[in-house]
């Protein structure tokens, strides 16, 4: 339904003349039947007098369903994480293209930032800084300012990854472990399943910086170990197929450390 349409509803349920609502927001009331006629639309700074008027919000006002916005947002979201690590460029393609439906979308916009390049900093920087000042999600938000910090770093701005970390507040549970601990049944099951994935990518993580930083500090072999340590958790979870990309990543790290400690120990033979 198109907003001339919505208003001649409100109006009428309200049982209101055009000539009543036009003296409320300072118009005429050809202006009214104009719009409730389709032939021109009110202007935008109208919005928040038409809508206080009615005694409805600006989301009805403009027939927005934003249940709905978030049902499909997910089911698209859904869909591109099928994609992230094995078909990156995929994922991104299907949430850019849901981000023209739903163009503030905090959900699209989030899964967004797993997909676009390290390289495109400007990018990253601009949707997460968007996400921050839209979404009503705290862990959609903190998740951005996850992303805004790592992208500051990479791109020499120290003191700015600083401050952004600084707006992220230490937590030591979640929605999903909570669920899982307190809830009973599927609910306990489904979120139980989903925090476990969510632990195993934080624990690789967590196991490829301490290699990389046992590597910078000339620690090869202790480095080499720990990232042998991932692949052995990997495979002890029999992680599916979407965990190839990390498999991947794993492998080529460790063979790197591999020819450098190698290289080392001819040297000092």
């Amino acid at each position: 339904m198109d907003i001339g349409n919505k208003i001649k509803e409100l109006r009428k349920a309200k049982g209101i003349t055009q000539e009543a609502l036009a003296k409320y927001i300072g118009v005429t009331f050809q202006a009214v039947s104009k719009w409730e006629n389709g032939i021109s639309l009110p202007d935008i700074t109208l919005a928040p007098a038409i809508a206080a008027f009615f005694g409805v919000s600006l989301d009805e006002l403009f027939d927005h369903d934003a249940t709905k916005e978030r049902e499909n947002a997910i089911q698209i979201a859904d869909r591109a994480m099928k994609f992230r690590y094995t078909d990156p460029i995929n994922a991104r393609e299907q949430l850019e293209e849901g981000l023209k439906l739903y163009p503030s979308n905090d959900i699209l916009m989030v899964n967004l930032l797993y997909v676009i390049p390290p390289d495109e900093s400007d990018e990253i920087i601009r949707v997460a800084s968007k996400i921050t000042d839209v979404t009503k999600d705290n862990g959609i938000k903190y998740d951005a300012l996850r992303f805004m910090a790592r992208t500051y770093m990479t791109m020499g701005e120290e003191e700015s990854a600083r401050m952004t970390l600084d707006m992220i507040p230490e937590i030591y549970f979640s929605r999903l472990s909570e669920k899982a601990k307190i809830l009973g049944g599927e609910d306990s099951l489904l979120a139980a399943c989903m925090e476990e994935g969510v632990a195993l990518r934080n624990m690789l993580d967590m196991m490829t910086i301490m290699a990389d930083r046992l590597a910078e500090k000339g620690e090869i072999e202790s480095a080499i170990c720990e990232l042998e340590r991932a692949q052995t958790v990997l495979e002890v979870m029999d992680a599916a197929s979407s965990w190839d990309g990390v498999r991947q990543d794993l492998a080529e790290k460790k063979n790197k450390l591999v020819e450098i400690n190698d290289g080392k120990n001819k040297k000092q033979r």
